[in-house]
């Protein structure tokens, strides 16, 4: 239960009709360039022409940037409901909290718990179907059990299993076969014969692991190719144990997630990530908890008091539990320690689209894709999502 339950106002217009002619406006590029552009959309699909929209609203987007929807691959939860609850009507205050913010596709994330809780909480997935003010669910993004229990972070150790492709599958199945995600420790007993048998059926992003360079590189090799928020819940970096960060940056297929809200990573680690990755593999996520868009108080992250003071979550002895941060809010502090815009900008979300494999769907405003649109001024102040 939280103790604190006072939200903090939501922001801006949220469009509900699906025919539009944006005029005048900055439009973001695939090459990331803005051009002035008029965009076109019927049905919500973006489209080629005018002559395509039926009963057309026309939007004056002169003075703004038009950029794509963000994409939020790992977030627990926000607006004092999370995706663990196993809550439909909470799953859907989170979406609607997050495309208010900007975030039109989202990976609800799961926690380490028990077998048949997780069950109860993969099939909530099912129950939500397409909401006009909500953020569309993407995937799961499965954040445990095979974790190593020497970096557990804020999951609980006594939920940590071994390992087990039967098992995935069967949560999976719960879905509706809509994990797009499962975090690995590569450390572990068991943990290579798993990326053997599931790396063609689910993204394997490696995390919560105390793996050296050589292990790390190994469950690459085999077809591992994604990171669970980097530098956290890991081997730090070292000129001689370079650990998962290092093979990470050396796997060239290799996509790493970081949390940039300012508390998680310090911001010249995170320029000089952008650096080491290029702006390609970066993807920028929340990694949001159920305090996201409240006051200070105390809440709930997988089973698990956290106490939330100025954006800072974390567990009783300390430990850094999840963010208060929402993506949008991640990627204008990305720009703020001076990661260039349309890297911050790809960050959040082609190559987060890309990462899961729905980037023929969302992630860039081209024709044929999800007319997933903010409107945003020179500073990144979000006036409209539709």
């Amino acid at each position: 239960m939280t103790t604190a339950v006072s939200k903090k106002q939501q922001p801006m217009n949220l469009r509900r009709e699906w025919s539009y002619d944006y005029k005048n406006g900055e439009v973001f590029q695939e090459d990331g360039s803005f051009r002035l552009q008029d965009l076109y959309v019927e049905n919500h699909r973006i489209v080629a022409s005018e002559d395509e929209v039926t009963d057309k609203t026309i939007v004056d987007a002169a003075g703004l940037k038009v950029i794509p929807g963000l994409v939020d691959i790992h977030s627990h939860g926000a607006f004092g409901h999370d995706f663990s609850d196993a809550d439909p009507e909470g799953l859907k205050i989170i979406l609607k909290y997050e495309k208010s913010h900007g975030i039109t596709s989202y990976c609800p994330t799961s926690m380490t718990l028990p077998a048949e809780e997780l069950k109860e909480i993969f099939a909530t997935i099912k129950t939500v179907g397409e909401m006009k003010d909500g953020a569309a669910v993407r995937g799961i993004n499965m954040e445990g059990p095979f974790l190593d229990a020497k970096k557990k972070g804020a999951h609980v150790e006594g939920y940590i299993r071994k390992p087990d492709a039967g098992f995935f599958r069967e949560l999976n199945e719960y879905s509706g076969n809509m994990v797009k995600l499962v975090t690995l420790a590569p450390n572990v007993d068991g943990a290579m014969e798993f990326i053997d048998e599931v790396h063609n059926e689910v993204c394997i992003s490696l995390g919560h692991t105390s793996a050296d360079y050589d292990t790390a590189a190994e469950a690459m090799r085999r077809g591992a190719h994604h990171v669970t928020h980097l530098y956290n819940a890991m081997q730090p970096l070292a000129h001689r144990e370079p650990g998962l960060i290092g093979a990470a940056c050396d796997d060239e297929q290799c996509m790493a997630e970081m949390i940039c809200d300012g508390i998680h990573i310090h911001p010249s680690v995170i320029r000089a990530t952008f650096k080491m990755f290029g702006p390609e593999r970066i993807v920028l996520i929340s990694d949001s908890m159920m305090a996201t868009g409240m006051e200070n108080g105390t809440y709930q992250l997988g089973g698990q008091e956290v106490t939330m003071k100025d954006c800072k979550a974390t567990l009783k002895d300390g430990t850094i539990a999840g963010s208060a941060t929402n993506l949008y809010d991640c990627m204008r502090k990305a720009v703020s320690f001076g990661v260039p815009l349309e890297e911050a900008l790809f960050a959040a979300t082609r190559n987060p689209a890309k990462s899961i494999g729905i980037y023929d769907e969302v992630g860039s405003l081209s024709v044929g894709k999800k007319a997933d649109i903010l409107l945003v001024t020179d500073d990144l102040e979000l006036r409209e999502v539709l």
